[in-house]
Protein backbone atom coordinates (compact mmCIF):
# COMPACT_ATOMS: atom_id res chain seq x y z
CA UNK A 1 0.00 0.00 0.00
CA UNK A 2 1.34 3.45 -0.86
CA UNK A 3 1.96 6.11 1.77
CA UNK A 4 -1.07 8.38 1.09
CA UNK A 5 -3.80 5.68 1.23
CA UNK A 6 -2.14 4.15 4.31
CA UNK A 7 -2.02 7.54 6.03
CA UNK A 8 -5.68 8.12 5.17
CA UNK A 9 -6.63 4.67 6.53
CA UNK A 10 -4.61 5.30 9.71
CA UNK A 11 -6.32 8.63 10.39
CA UNK A 12 -9.84 7.32 9.66
CA UNK A 13 -9.58 3.87 11.23
CA UNK A 14 -7.04 4.21 14.08
CA UNK A 15 -6.65 7.81 15.23
CA UNK A 16 -10.42 8.17 15.68
CA UNK A 17 -10.10 5.84 18.69
CA UNK A 18 -7.42 7.90 20.45
CA UNK A 19 -9.64 9.07 23.33
CA UNK A 20 -10.80 5.51 24.09
CA UNK A 21 -7.24 4.24 23.66
CA UNK A 22 -5.86 6.77 26.15
CA UNK A 23 -8.56 5.82 28.68
CA UNK A 24 -7.67 2.16 28.18
CA UNK A 25 -3.93 2.77 28.61
CA UNK A 26 -4.44 4.92 31.71
CA UNK A 27 -6.75 2.30 33.23
CA UNK A 28 -4.37 -0.61 32.62
CA UNK A 29 -0.90 0.92 32.89
CA UNK A 30 0.36 1.77 36.37
CA UNK A 31 2.76 4.52 35.21
CA UNK A 32 0.67 7.39 33.79
CA UNK A 33 3.78 9.31 32.74
CA UNK A 34 4.64 6.49 30.30
CA UNK A 35 1.26 6.52 28.51
CA UNK A 36 2.33 8.98 25.76
CA UNK A 37 5.33 6.76 24.95
CA UNK A 38 3.12 3.66 24.93
CA UNK A 39 0.70 5.37 22.57
CA UNK A 40 3.48 6.39 20.17
CA UNK A 41 5.05 2.93 20.16
CA UNK A 42 1.62 1.40 19.62
CA UNK A 43 0.87 3.70 16.69
CA UNK A 44 4.22 2.80 15.12
CA UNK A 45 3.49 -0.93 15.51
CA UNK A 46 -0.01 -0.62 14.07
CA UNK A 47 1.18 1.50 11.16
CA UNK A 48 3.99 -0.95 10.30
CA UNK A 49 1.62 -3.90 10.48
CA UNK A 50 -0.98 -2.12 8.33
CA UNK A 51 1.69 -1.42 5.70
CA UNK A 52 2.00 -5.19 5.27
CA UNK A 53 -1.74 -5.79 5.23
CA UNK A 54 -4.76 -3.91 6.57
CA UNK A 55 -6.49 -5.57 9.50
CA UNK A 56 -10.14 -6.44 8.92
CA UNK A 57 -11.17 -5.05 12.32
CA UNK A 58 -8.98 -1.99 12.95
CA UNK A 59 -10.37 -1.08 16.40
CA UNK A 60 -10.01 -4.62 17.73
CA UNK A 61 -6.52 -4.80 16.22
CA UNK A 62 -5.56 -1.50 17.91
CA UNK A 63 -6.69 -2.59 21.38
CA UNK A 64 -5.25 -6.08 21.05
CA UNK A 65 -1.96 -4.52 19.99
CA UNK A 66 -2.13 -2.22 23.03
CA UNK A 67 -2.62 -5.19 25.35
CA UNK A 68 0.32 -7.01 23.77
CA UNK A 69 2.51 -3.93 24.01
CA UNK A 70 1.77 -3.55 27.72
CA UNK A 71 2.48 -7.25 28.28
CA UNK A 72 5.77 -6.90 26.41
CA UNK A 73 6.72 -3.85 28.47
CA UNK A 74 5.87 -5.61 31.74
CA UNK A 75 7.85 -8.63 30.72
CA UNK A 76 10.80 -6.49 29.66
CA UNK A 77 10.73 -4.57 32.96
CA UNK A 78 10.47 -7.67 35.14
CA UNK A 79 12.44 -10.37 33.37
CA UNK A 80 16.13 -10.41 32.65
CA UNK A 81 16.78 -11.75 29.18
CA UNK A 82 17.72 -15.42 29.07
CA UNK A 83 19.35 -14.97 25.67
CA UNK A 84 23.15 -14.93 25.71
CA UNK A 85 24.67 -11.50 25.11
CA UNK A 86 27.84 -10.92 23.15
CA UNK A 87 30.46 -13.60 23.70
CA UNK A 88 28.75 -14.97 26.80
CA UNK A 89 29.39 -18.67 27.03
CA UNK A 90 26.96 -20.75 29.12
CA UNK A 91 29.94 -22.56 30.67
CA UNK A 92 31.15 -19.30 32.31
CA UNK A 93 28.64 -19.31 35.13
CA UNK A 94 29.25 -19.03 38.82
CA UNK A 95 27.90 -22.46 39.61
CA UNK A 96 30.39 -24.88 38.10
CA UNK A 97 28.12 -27.93 38.08
CA UNK A 98 25.62 -26.47 35.56
CA UNK A 99 26.04 -28.52 32.43
CA UNK A 100 25.19 -27.11 28.97
CA UNK A 101 22.24 -29.54 28.87
CA UNK A 102 20.90 -28.26 32.18
CA UNK A 103 21.42 -24.64 31.12
CA UNK A 104 19.60 -25.25 27.84
CA UNK A 105 16.83 -27.16 29.65
CA UNK A 106 16.29 -24.19 31.95
CA UNK A 107 15.93 -21.87 28.97
CA UNK A 108 13.44 -24.26 27.37
CA UNK A 109 11.46 -24.45 30.61
CA UNK A 110 11.27 -20.66 30.80
CA UNK A 111 10.14 -20.52 27.18
CA UNK A 112 7.41 -23.12 27.82
CA UNK A 113 6.24 -21.20 30.90
CA UNK A 114 6.13 -17.90 28.96
CA UNK A 115 4.16 -19.56 26.16
CA UNK A 116 1.68 -21.09 28.62
CA UNK A 117 1.36 -17.74 30.41
CA UNK A 118 0.60 -15.94 27.14
CA UNK A 119 -2.24 -18.39 26.48
CA UNK A 120 -4.08 -17.59 29.72
CA UNK A 121 -7.32 -15.63 29.37
CA UNK A 122 -6.64 -11.88 29.53
CA UNK A 123 -8.06 -11.09 32.98
CA UNK A 124 -6.65 -14.28 34.46
CA UNK A 125 -3.20 -13.42 33.05
CA UNK A 126 -3.41 -9.90 34.54
CA UNK A 127 -4.32 -11.24 37.98
CA UNK A 128 -1.62 -13.92 37.95
CA UNK A 129 0.97 -11.37 36.82
CA UNK A 130 0.07 -8.82 39.50
CA UNK A 131 -0.21 -11.40 42.27
CA UNK A 132 2.65 -13.81 41.46
CA UNK A 133 5.17 -11.69 39.53
CA UNK A 134 4.66 -8.22 40.97
CA UNK A 135 3.78 -9.86 44.31
CA UNK A 136 0.98 -7.41 45.08
CA UNK A 137 -1.31 -8.29 47.97
CA UNK A 138 -4.64 -9.80 46.97
CA UNK A 139 -6.47 -6.73 48.24
CA UNK A 140 -4.32 -4.42 46.05
CA UNK A 141 -4.87 -6.60 42.97
CA UNK A 142 -8.64 -6.48 43.55
CA UNK A 143 -8.56 -2.71 44.01
CA UNK A 144 -6.37 -2.09 40.96
CA UNK A 145 -8.53 -4.22 38.66
CA UNK A 146 -11.88 -3.22 40.17
CA UNK A 147 -12.85 -6.78 41.10
CA UNK A 148 -13.56 -8.56 44.38
CA UNK A 149 -10.90 -10.40 46.35
CA UNK A 150 -12.89 -13.60 45.81
CA UNK A 151 -12.61 -13.06 42.04
CA UNK A 152 -8.85 -12.57 42.44
CA UNK A 153 -8.69 -15.93 44.26
CA UNK A 154 -10.67 -17.63 41.50
CA UNK A 155 -8.44 -16.17 38.76
CA UNK A 156 -5.29 -17.24 40.64
CA UNK A 157 -6.60 -20.77 41.10
CA UNK A 158 -7.69 -20.98 37.46
CA UNK A 159 -4.41 -19.50 36.20
CA UNK A 160 -2.25 -21.84 38.26
CA UNK A 161 -4.34 -24.84 37.14
CA UNK A 162 -4.12 -23.84 33.46
CA UNK A 163 -0.36 -23.25 33.70
CA UNK A 164 0.18 -26.57 35.45
CA UNK A 165 -2.02 -28.36 32.89
CA UNK A 166 -0.16 -26.76 29.97
CA UNK A 167 3.25 -27.57 31.39
CA UNK A 168 2.37 -31.12 32.38
CA UNK A 169 0.76 -31.77 28.97
CA UNK A 170 3.94 -30.58 27.29
CA UNK A 171 6.09 -32.61 29.68
CA UNK A 172 4.27 -35.73 28.51
CA UNK A 173 5.48 -35.10 24.97
CA UNK A 174 8.94 -33.92 26.00
CA UNK A 175 11.80 -36.33 25.17
CA UNK A 176 12.94 -36.35 28.80
CA UNK A 177 9.61 -37.87 29.77
CA UNK A 178 9.29 -40.26 26.83
CA UNK A 179 10.18 -43.26 28.97
CA UNK A 180 7.53 -42.74 31.63
CA UNK A 181 5.33 -45.71 32.32
CA UNK A 182 1.77 -45.53 31.09
CA UNK A 183 -1.20 -47.58 32.26
CA UNK A 184 -1.05 -49.94 29.23
CA UNK A 185 2.56 -50.86 30.11
CA UNK A 186 1.58 -51.54 33.71
CA UNK A 187 -1.32 -53.76 32.65
CA UNK A 188 0.86 -55.63 30.12
CA UNK A 189 3.55 -56.36 32.71
CA UNK A 190 0.96 -57.42 35.28
CA UNK A 191 -0.31 -60.25 33.00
Amino acid sequence: MTQAPLDHWFVNQILIHETALLRYLHRHWSHPDEVPDLRQELYARVYEAAAKGLPTQPKAFLFTSARHLMTDRLRRNKVVSIEPMGDFDPSHVLIEDVSPERWCGGRQSLHRLATAFDQLPDRCREVVWLRRVEELPQKEVAKRLGISEKTVEKHIAKGMRLLADALSAEAGTHPLFAHTVNSDDVQHHAD
